[in-house]
């Protein structure tokens, strides 16, 4: 046995690319995606990435060379997961809710060759690239012309192309060879795609995942969530958000059909659900109240399946949405984990326990997926596991093969939380139960989870700062009944102040300095914020201030949409 070691046949690297090829064997005939009133077969789609790919190659672009993205869930963006990783790029996919500033940045860190900009995007990719100082070269920029929107108008390919783009994405599909041999990587440790975690301007956070890492996730999603063969997938959950949990490449992998939309509304949702014969989708907890809080909401003909992460879902949404016919899954992932890598595993026996009880059960994260090797809550101090009593607090802590391979230009940030002793620190504050499940309780204390959306408050506090009345700035989360968690600023003022500003007024000025999700929906003025004895502002205290307002309004979801 020992003289048996591995050999090129048994070490050819994973990767989740493959699974597009096999779709266009095993699946050719079948419908791939589906946009309003335009479709593609999988043999289509297959030979689009690799003209894709072809062109990219064509142009330079290549290994190590990062290629960034600005749109929507739209079938040009489901392509660019798989062509721009078969030309042996690193695939960056932006947040399209971030403002250009910060968009400017994430760029900057980045150095992308090259920007695909949908067209809905187009000022604010511009704008970005105009921030840039002048020693630094901007990517090329290929406008993505929405071709199959019922709309038409500006967004036709008749539209005129701004001179600043230097062709369009349909003509570097139609130029590419569809023969090309794509380029697979080198080893399986090769990186495949670079996720930013929130969009941090201050030290932005980019993650960097394997062939291997997402093959891996890919797999083990699709395992866990009992994804059969040729589901009707609903593209709800943003494909910049962790490239859609990896379900970009798991819907290739299982010859699923990609049904894209634009954006979400709770109508369109229902609309397509019916006529497509959806069978999945994913999104946050938002997503889940959003529909079933809809004023056209009714009972589904037949059961869809539909996983949530990104927050923990309140069990009154969960046993709503349920009741409905919707077949909720929950789970918790990270960027740093390229999907969800814990899941509350339904138990057969649970079916028999009243639906608050099991709505209750099923608010729990989980237990770690096949594909995680380990996953625990532990003192952050000791390393040693917390009891598990469902009320001992520690960290979530992980390790597995779709971890990351670390954080971009930051060394430090990577050691910080990937230790020595094989775990990956999530910064996630849970408890244990006493069946092995565990529980997020808390946040680290300088993250808000805002309709499945990460975001700084460290960061918003430094724009409070900059607002010359305020004297002290701390930022919490205040529950939302709709978006699950929201911004809370508690705010001193200086003393000199003759006039003093408003609500309203200091909500402006975070406005027109941050993307809106993370403007504070709530401000609280103090005379003087609760400190310890070394001065440091007590956010457990503010935290607990913020609860005892109550959820804060749903009226605040125009602002957000």
């Amino acid at each position: 046995m020992e003289e048996l070691k591995p050999r090129p046949a048994s070490c050819f690297p994973f990767t989740p690319l493959g699974f597009l090829e096999r779709a266009a064997t095993v699946y050719g005939d079948c419908t791939s995606i589906i946009y309003n009133n335009t479709s593609f077969t999988w043999s289509q789609t297959h030979r689009r990435c690799l003209q894709l790919a072809s062109s990219l190659s064509s142009i330079s672009i290549g290994s190590g060379h990062v290629v960034s993205v600005l749109a929507y869930n739209i079938p040009a963006m489901y392509e660019i997961q798989f062509g721009v990783p078969m030309s042996g790029a690193i695939l960056n996919c932006i947040n399209t809710r971030l403002d250009a500033r910060t968009v400017s940045v994430l760029l900057r860190h980045c150095e992308p060759k090259l920007l695909f900009v949908d067209t809905l995007s187009q000022s604010l990719a511009l704008e970005a690239i105009s921030l840039f100082p002048l020693n630094k070269s901007p990517p090329l920029l290929v406008l993505i012309q929405d071709d199959h929107d019922d709309a038409g108008g500006s967004n036709s390919s008749l539209s005129t192309v701004d001179s600043r783009f230097c062709c369009t994405y349909e003509s570097l599909v139609e130029k590419g060879d569809p023969n090309f041999k794509w380029i697979r990587p080198k080893s399986e440790w090769s990186p495949i795609v670079l996720n930013y975690t929130s969009g941090t301007t201050s030290s932005p956070k980019g993650v960097v995942h394997s062939h291997r890492g997402i093959f891996t996730m890919t797999v083990d999603s699709l395992i866990d969530w009992e994804v059969p063969k040729q589901p009707v997938y609903l593209w709800t959950l943003p494909m910049f958000h962790a490239n859609g949990w990896s379900f970009t490449w798991g819907m290739a992998a299982v010859g699923g059909t990609n049904v894209c939309v634009r954006k979400f509304d709770a109508s369109t949702v229902y609309s397509l659900i019916k006529k497509h014969g959806v069978t999945h989708m994913c999104g946050a907890p938002v997503v889940l109240n959003m529909l079933s809080n809809s004023p056209e909401i009714k009972p589904l003909p037949n059961p869809v399946q539909i996983l949530t992460a990104g927050a923990p879902p309140p069990a009154a949404v969960l046993s709503r949405t349920e009741s409905l016919g919707f077949v909720v899954s929950h789970g918790y992932g990270l960027t740093e984990t390229g999907g969800l890598v814990v899941s509350c595993a339904w138990k057969r026996e649970w079916n028999k326990l009243p639906a608050t009880e099991r709505a209750r059960l099923k608010a729990r994260q989980g237990v770690r997926t096949i594909g995680m090797t380990e996953a625990d809550v532990v003192d952050p101090e000791s390393g040693l596991s917390v009891k598990r009593d469902g009320s001992t607090l520690g960290e979530i802590v992980l390790r597995g093969a779709s971890v990351m391979l670390g954080y971009l230009k930051d060394p430090n940030a990577t050691n910080k939380c990937m230790k020595e002793n094989g775990w990956f620190y999530t910064g996630d504050v849970g408890v244990m139960h006493s069946d092995g499940y565990m529980e997020i309780k808390d946040r680290s204390k300088d993250v808000i989870i805002s309709g499945g959306e990460n975001l700084s408050s460290v960061e918003v506090e430094s724009v409070l700062y900059n607002h010359p009345a305020i004297n002290e700035a701390a930022v919490v989360a205040r529950p939302d009944e709709y978006w699950g968690e929201t911004p809370c600023a508690f705010v001193s003022l200086k003393n000199e102040l003759t006039q003093k500003p408003s609500e309203q007024d200091i909500i402006q000025y975070c406005r027109a300095k941050l993307p809106h999700y993370m403007v504070p929906k709530t401000v609280v003025f103090k005379e003087e914020l609760p400190k310890t004895s070394t001065g440091k502002i007590q956010k457990f205290a503010l935290r607990d201030m913020a609860k005892a307002l109550g959820p804060s309004s749903s009226s605040s979801r125009l602002s957000r949409m």
